[in-house]
């Protein structure tokens, strides 16, 4: 062994001992944090939790809900915005991470309570007393499922009504994923009206986009979105009545009358005050004008919403400038830049902590065998063939919440293939000759192991580390989905909005800490006197 080989062993060691430390103080303390939540759930103190789907309606209303009741709660309200699909928000709700969330009569008669016609608002009621929740408050508008084209296709081919789409086998439809997977939805539609399309999924906001470009020919829509008119879109006539009436309404826990009265007390003034054309101006000014949703709903409860949108609006009409619209660098420099940069690192360095600290000691017991070796690799591997949201969905089923917890829990299991399979390459490559040289001194295995391995693997493992960091920086954005916080908050809500400045706030400052990260490494590497 070289002369300087004990003074990077000591380097090495304490290097190792730091890392021990930091996910030791990183894990109780992600411990903490979650014992304080589960506290505070149980406490009269408690903050009124609300949640919204991914789509800019759900999103303003949210924070209309919110606001409504904040002057009448012991604490803020938390809003966490856009938890994905109907399943997810629905499972937030009866797991008790969201107290309350806008939703629709007819998705939960059909989709949640599975009722294979319509249901009123008693029957409702009734229905969901047992799964311990509660619907009421009418906002006082319908934001029914539909089907659209471009008017100038809709002519050229004399479509009006969803009958008429029976005789176009050609059209090529772009449809939401949730539709195509609802019971209300594309399965019901296409055996009612004998519809012989194949639909592709596609993202509610990216279709307008691609009807826009002549991608493809029909999307689905809510009657309430901005870009019908703007776009000159012809909504088709539902001729058979297929569709029911989704009247928006409040779905909540059924204890929260009497966990928050005064909250509850103010939510209930917010019904019949909504209209459709109100909707539909509120959706514009967050769809066409990027203004914050938080500001749409701050204006509405002030009265100074626009009290209806422009009928005669068409492709070529002008928007005109909302004094509250914001460019890209306000919205790179928003107010919430701070505290997403905190949740994204805290995410990132907790589960590269977590992965480092069970792949490591994993990959060091399973290298002596083979067979073990492999199938240890392969499990990990398993895990990174996952689809993220799939991954997501999974986790909150099994642990019966969403936010921080599966985030958390996902990102480690996608950091441990690299860092388990580095410090298994790092081990083989430690030179034969020096095992057997330990061995004639009397070394111990876990003396080699010590002394000699580690220290020899050590840039392997590193690498392995600054890998799994780089993973863990990209695929954090996905924590967003389930309102675990990040720079995703952003990329999701830019998607639901087709809304490309949002989407490069969310994706520069993701890029820039995945460069900070390379930055770090690369300093750590040549402090210790590892050569590459």
């Amino acid at each position: 062994m070289s002369p300087h080989h004990a003074p990077k062993t000591a380097r090495t060691l304490l290097w190792l001992l730091q890392l021990a430390v930091s996910c030791w103080v990183i894990s109780a303390t992600a411990s903490a944090a979650f014992a304080a939540d589960t506290l505070a759930a149980n406490t009269h103190t408690e903050p009124l939790r609300v949640g919204s789907k991914r789509f800019t309606e759900s999103y303003i209303l949210a924070q209309v809900i919110a606001q409504q009741a904040t002057l009448h709660s012991v604490q803020a309200p938390k809003v966490l915005q856009g938890l994905g699909n109907t399943a997810i928000v629905y499972e937030a709700l009866r797991s008790g991470s969201i107290d309350v969330y806008p939703e629709y009569a007819g998705t939960i008669s059909l989709e949640i309570l599975k009722n294979p016609k319509p249901m009123n608002l008693d029957e409702m009621r009734r229905a969901l007393v047992p799964l311990g929740l509660g619907v009421g408050v009418p906002l006082g508008f319908n934001n029914g499922y539909a089907l659209a084209m471009t008017d100038a296709r809709a002519q050229q081919l004399s479509v009006r009504t969803l009958s008429d789409l029976a005789r176009q086998p050609a059209l090529k439809l772009g449809l939401s994923n949730e539709f195509l997977g609802r019971s209300d939805g594309w399965p019901g539609l296409a055996k009612n009206y004998a519809l012989p399309q194949s639909p592709i999924g596609l993202d509610h906001g990216l279709a307008y986009d691609a009807i826009k470009a002549q991608q493809i020919d029909v999307i689905d829509i809510y009657s309430t979105d901005a870009k019908i008119a703007h776009l000159g879109l012809r909504v088709l006539k539902d001729d058979r009545n297929y569709f029911p009436r989704y009247d928006a309404l409040l779905l909540y826990r059924l204890d929260l009358p009497t966990r928050m009265p005064a909250a509850w007390a103010a939510l209930q003034k917010l019904e019949g005050r909504v209209d459709e054309h109100t909707m539909i101006a509120m959706n514009a000014r967050a769809e066409l004008q990027g203004v914050a949703f938080d500001v749409i709903g701050r204006d509405f409860l002030a009265g100074r919403a626009p009290a209806s949108s422009d009928p005669k609006i068409t492709p070529n009409t002008p928007s005109k400038p909302d004094p509250e619209r914001r460019g890209f660098w306000a919205k790179l420099f928003g107010s919430d830049l701070a505290r997403l940069t905190g949740q994204h690192l805290a995410l990132v360095l907790a589960s590269v902590s977590f992965a480092a600290l069970l792949a490591i000691p994993l990959a060091v017991w399973a290298f002596p065998h083979p067979r073990l070796r492999a199938t240890v690799l392969g499990v990990a591997g398993l895990m990174q063939t996952v689809p993220s949201l799939a991954l997501l969905a999974a986790l909150i089923a099994l642990l019966g919440s969403i936010g921080t917890l599966p985030a958390l829990l996902a990102l480690t299991l996608y950091a441990l293939l690299p860092i388990m399979r580095n410090t298994s390459t790092g081990l083989a490559e430690v030179p034969q000759g020096l095992r057997v040289a330990s061995m004639a001194l009397g070394m111990t295995n876990m003396q080699r192991l010590r002394y000699i391995e580690l220290p020899l693997a050590l840039p392997t493992i590193l690498a392995g580390v600054r890998t799994a960091t780089s993973i863990a920086i990209g695929t954090a954005t996905i924590a967003a989905f389930i309102g675990a916080g990040g720079f995703g908050e952003r990329i999701v809500t830019g998607l639901a909005l087709n809304d490309s400045d949002l989407l490069l706030a969310g994706a520069v400052p993701a890029a820039v800490l995945a460069l900070l990260s390379e930055v770090l490494f690369e300093a750590i590497t040549r402090s210790m006197g590892i050569k590459r």
